[in-house]
């Protein structure tokens, strides 16, 4: 288990992160635009968004998988921005990925033992054959993989089975940090519950921090302790799972948590909110509240400057034109 004190110390830092994808020859897409975050050891945070608002390319920058044009990334203190891929190396089996789609990101032609065991002969963690057999199998026996599927292959397994394959893989560095870019999304809902509640199992026994990817926001509550909302590269809403859920502030947040299916419509008690208007563009988006042309709010108070974030009560931070403009000066 992770105790408070280590809760409080932030293992992973986001000051500014930016990812901006050239689009032409003169314009950028802002896939992530002047992100900021501390993610406390052995804490998950949630991120969440609509499909095209950069959470995974949020993700695969933490990862330096797609270079960040600005910002830094303070692992542990260090900022890994500027690092090449050989100071990268030793970095990288502290901070591991679960895909998304547990269909295509293994090699069909390697079993589940080679899968999981290709990561300690990359980074020669065992110079003994049997030490390693050992690691494996201990991983496989925590992520509920029996033994006897060593020798088969991602084609003969389930959805299930699969994505269990990719967080014994994960774990196999024994890392620290964890981007889980939407790994239960394409798993059936019984399987989904298994491999959450696998994933929050190993967070307390090895003290794992989470960066949960979802658009999902029934199963980001289920497992995040702090959630951020993203639309169009800007975060626009953060705070702890259970405020978010209770208050959220920001049009856009409330938009999402309206859209969760209710089983039975009569128990419904959340108003449902439309949300009109037009998208805005990522290309070299104008400053102002990217939200400004689909929001319920007068576009006046969103021109001429992005919204900074903006604390509403304890820990809670929303960049609203609207709010900000309600705030004491």
């Amino acid at each position: 288990m992770v105790s408070r004190t280590d809760q409080d110390i932030p293992i992973l830092e986001l000051k500014h992160l930016k990812k901006y994808f050239r689009v032409g020859k003169t314009h950028n897409l802002h896939a992530v635009d002047d992100i900021n975050a501390r993610i406390a050891t052995g804490t998950t945070l949630g991120v969440v968004g609509e499909s095209g608002c950069g959470k995974t390319t949020l993700g695969r920058a933490i990862l330096k998988l797609v270079e960040p044009t600005a910002g830094q990334i303070l692992f542990e203190g260090v900022d890994i921005v500027p690092l090449n891929q050989n100071q990268m190396r030793p970095i990288r089996q502290s901070m591991q990925i679960i895909f998304q789609d547990p269909y295509s990101s293994l090699n069909p032609r390697k079993s589940v033992f080679e899968t999981i065991a290709t990561p300690l002969i990359v980074n020669k963690v065992f110079k003994d054959k049997k030490e390693m057999e050992k690691r494996v199998r201990s991983i496989m026996d925590t992520c509920g993989l029996t033994r006897r599927l060593e020798n088969s292959y991602p084609h003969e397994l389930d959805g299930g089975r699969r994505q269990r394959i990719g967080v014994a893989r994960a774990l196999a560095l024994k890392p620290k940090v964890i981007i889980c870019d939407e790994p239960v999304s394409a798993l059936d809902v019984s399987i989904q519950a298994q491999i959450l509640n696998l994933l929050m199992d190993l967070q307390d026994e090895m003290g794992l921090t989470y960066i949960f990817i979802t658009h999902d926001l029934s199963v980001v509550k289920h497992i995040s302790h702090d959630i951020m909302v993203m639309y169009l590269g800007k975060c626009i809403e953060k705070a702890p799972s259970k405020e978010m859920f209770k208050n959220p502030v920001h049009p856009y947040t409330k938009a999402l948590l309206a859209a969760i299916p209710v089983p039975d419509i009569s128990s419904r008690t959340t108003k449902m909110e439309i949300v009109r208007g037009e998208l805005t563009s990522p290309v070299d988006p104008e400053p102002g509240c990217r939200f400004a042309q689909d929001a319920f709010t007068s576009s006046r108070l969103a021109q001429g400057r992005d919204m900074e974030l903006n604390e509403v009560s304890p820990n809670h931070f929303v960049a609203c034109p609207v709010m900000e403009n309600m705030l004491p000066k």
